[in-house]
């Protein structure tokens, strides 16, 4: 009579679970590639490098986006992914701050009384989006378009960076 192995089951049973655990870290792995921060960078430090007034537009492909003084960082289904600037010029602007407008296009005489509280305005805003030991800077926004512009006026010399 011709039968079965006896430990032919334990064969089976190691197949299923071997089957299991590969079908759980293909399930696991990102569906999409992971956002591009460098191009994001890289338009960002095209403006700080060119003369003032300079501005960009950069349409983000990222559910999330969070820009400090030193880089940027984008995340999405696919991961997440950090490129810095080659500059330290680089402000971040919050969309409901004083700077929000000069960032957009507006002329920064339009919207402070004097070059003085032009570089206030910078200065906090500088002191808020950066690093600290601590703390990250920057909140995690989820704006679609980032918006790049050298600002010169008086001895403030900035590249303004606002996420709407």
């Amino acid at each position: 009579m011709i039968d079965a192995p006896l430990d032919v089951w334990y064969a089976w049973l190691g197949l299923a679970l071997a089957g299991a655990v590969t079908l759980g870290v293909v399930a696991g792995l990102p569906t999409a590639p992971p956002p591009d921060a460098v191009s994001v960078a890289a338009t960002v430090d095209t403006v700080a490098a060119a003369d003032a007034p300079a501005t960009a537009r950069y349409r983000i492909a990222a559910d999330r986006v969070r820009v400090t003084t030193r880089g940027v960082s984008l995340r999405s289904d696919g991961g997440s992914a950090f490129a810095g600037f080659g500059t330290d010029a680089v402000v971040p602007v919050e969309p409901d701050g004083p700077l929000a407008g000069v960032a957009l296009g507006d002329s920064p005489r339009h919207a402070f009384d004097s070059p003085g509280e032009f570089a206030v305005a910078v200065a906090t805003a500088r002191a808020e989006g950066s690093p600290t030991e601590t703390d990250s800077g920057g909140d995690w926004t989820a704006g679609r378009t980032l918006h790049a512009r050298h600002v010169s006026w008086g001895e403030t010399d900035v590249t303004l960076v606002l996420v709407a």
